[in-house]
């Protein structure tokens, strides 16, 4: 049987009555094969399909049709099934195709092409696997930051035996405060439903609010929804689990949080470089650069099979941990056994481990990451002398240009571009994301012919697509006196954020005439804006008046804040207090896309 499902945004899922058929497949995998069984029924004799038909009308699938032939799947067919001439519904058509799943993947060696980046050991469904390694290592994880949460703690700590950690994710507060975790400030936890009983629409908006969350601070969230997270499809929730603490144990790999980082880089231009890459290969080049020191040859380019041998953290633990290295953990010739001397030798520098000896020869990437990250973390063997980080003083440390820069950063991720950008001033320097951003923004703007795809050698490449990016503001009317697409390339934050603010402030505006049927089909434009904002502010007896958005009157921030806290205390409200209350007003907008709430259609 198939049914609709989920919360909130048209949001339909395709239901079977057996739970464990229906554990077997991602919502989008689901509606995929749903369409191909209604497709191949239709064209079938009277809208019927038969187990027989199958054998021919499968070529079309992925896996089964590439990996076996019309005669092998009628083989398989006839070996499998007595009445081939049975009428087939979409849970049978299902099961038959789990069977030729299974049967294809034994034919090709094994089914790691249709598995999870993440997932390694198999230990589930015919579909997708789980590593128990990384299950137990992040379930320790999550016991160790989240046991004393006030909330979480009655389920804490989880054993990593049992499924728990599935369970108990179900209702999206633990997503949601590791989030938190993660970057803290992400979530204001008022608006998570925390009460031991959640009904489908609190559980929904949970769910909603943890994925553009986890979008927002970097997590690629791709192929998973609120119904996944309800049928507790374990490789999904692990891999989301594994994005979110990669990105808090890589929070610390970056100049203003670990400024001792300029040991790594010889000049000014070297610097630009590093500030640009992402967290983990500046994990890297740490990694190499104390290698280095340690006299060790290679070059470490993964977390893989460059560190599967155990040579490398050896040589890195030597020379960050002298006092505590192991003469027999170079000269033994076993790498299981090395990799446990690694271990021990971590231990006494009293590092976390993430991972057992067999997660290191084995070269699990996730838990390999975690585990320098975090002796990053513990012990970077970095100078602290401060002729190490002169240049520094030189670099603006402006709070408010800071705020700023991490708001933007924020709504841009959350866009759903394929390039999540760490630093705004340095990731839009090329153009590639304000053009996707445009995209986004006004669908169809792009002139995607003339545009240079990252990455970009050539220095007039970035240049043309800066151009471009300027020209088409002009086109939606953005003032862009004295701006250059070559500003954006040489970095100017005033210029850059100026035309971010006024790309900001257009995609509100788009928001805001998509509610034209709240007034009769009149257009909302800035009048209408602050008309509202002045009688909200008459309503709850405030005396302030505005008459344009260059002032910023704190009574109606305030009142407003109490008003939606006293009435929609589930609401996330996020307040930005610039000299432009637009700026306040983008804040909400992007919270209440956050909380899966049409916050901004109540309001307006």
């Amino acid at each position: 049987m198939a049914g609709g499902g989920g919360g909130g945004g048209g949001y339909f899922g395709v239901l079977v009555s057996d739970p464990w058929l229906q554990n077997q497949f991602t919502q989008v995998e689901l509606r995929g094969l749903k369409a191909h069984f209604m497709s191949m029924r239709r064209e079938g004799d009277n809208g019927r399909l038969s187990l027989r038909d199958l054998s021919s009308k499968m070529s079309r699938l992925k896996v089964v049709g590439e990996n076996l032939s019309e005669e092998e799947r009628a083989s398989f067919l006839r070996d499998s099934y007595q009445n081939l001439d049975e009428d087939l519904d979409f849970e049978l058509f299902l099961r038959v195709y789990l069977k030729l799943l299974a049967h294809a993947s034994s034919r090709v060696g094994s089914t790691a092409k249709n598995s999870s980046a993440f997932l390694k050991a198999a230990t589930t469904t015919l579909l997708h696997t789980i590593s128990e390694s990384e299950k137990a290592s992040y379930v320790e994880h999550i016991n160790n930051y989240l046991g004393e949460d006030k909330f979480l703690k009655q389920y804490l700590p989880m054993d990593a035996s049992t499924n728990d950690l599935f369970e108990i994710a179900k209702d999206g507060v633990l997503l949601c405060k590791l989030i938190n975790v993660a970057v803290p400030g992400t979530i204001d936890e008022r608006a998570i439903n925390t009460k031991r009983v959640l009904n489908p629409w609190e559980r929904n908006e949970n769910h909603t609010l943890c994925l553009n969350s986890a979008k927002a601070i970097g997590c690629t969230v791709v192929n998973i929804g609120t119904q996944d997270f309800i049928e507790g499809r374990r490789h999904l929730v692990l891999g989301l689990i594994s994005q979110i603490i990669k990105i808090q144990l890589l929070a610390d790999l970056n100049l203003k949080k670990t400024p001792q980082l300029v040991e790594l880089v010889d000049d000014s231009k070297d610097v630009e470089e590093l500030m640009s890459l992402p967290p983990e290969k500046i994990l890297l080049r740490w990694m190499n650069f104390q290698l280095k020191k340690a006299g060790y040859k290679r070059i470490v380019t993964n977390f893989s099979t460059d560190v599967k041998d155990g040579e490398a953290y050896a040589h890195l633990l030597n020379v960050l941990a002298p006092e505590h290295s192991n003469p027999s953990t170079l000269s033994v010739k076993d790498p299981l056994e090395r990799a446990k001397l690694i271990l021990e030798h971590a231990d006494r520098m009293g590092c976390k481990r993430y991972l057992t000896a067999r997660d290191i020869v084995e070269g699990s990437p996730n838990l390999n990451l975690a585990f320098v990250a975090h002796i990053f973390q513990h012990r970077n063997g970095l100078s602290t002398q401060a002729k190490q980080i002169s240049f520094l003083e030189t670099l603006p440390d402006d709070t408010q240009i800071s705020r700023e820069e991490r708001a933007f950063r924020f709504w841009i991720n959350s866009l759903g571009n394929s390039t999540y950008i760490n630093n705004v001033f340095e990731d839009v320097r090329n153009g590639w994301v304000l053009l996707e951003t445009l995209d986004k923004v006004s669908p169809g703007i792009v002139h995607w012919k003339i545009a240079t795809k990252p990455p970009i050698k050539m220095p007039f490449r970035k240049v043309e697509n800066c151009n471009q990016v300027v020209k088409i503001g002009k086109q939606l009317k953005f003032s862009l006196v004295n701006i250059a697409g070559n500003d954006i390339v040489q970095g100017n934050k005033k210029l850059i954020l100026a035309y971010l603010w006024q790309l900001m402030r257009f995609n509100i505006l788009q928001l805001l005439k998509n509610l034209r049927f709240h007034s009769h089909g009149k257009e909302i434009i800035d009048a209408d804006i602050l008309e509202w904002a002045n009688s909200k502010v008459r309503s709850l007896g405030g005396q302030s008046h505005m008459d344009s958005f260059k002032v910023l009157f704190l009574e109606l921030l305030f009142l407003f804040i109490y008003l939606y806290l006293s009435i929609y205390p589930s609401i996330h409200i996020c307040i930005s207090f610039t000299l432009e209350v637009q700026s306040w007003l983008f804040g909400f907008q992007i919270q209440g896309l956050l909380c899966g709430k049409d916050s901004k259609s109540d309001a307006f």
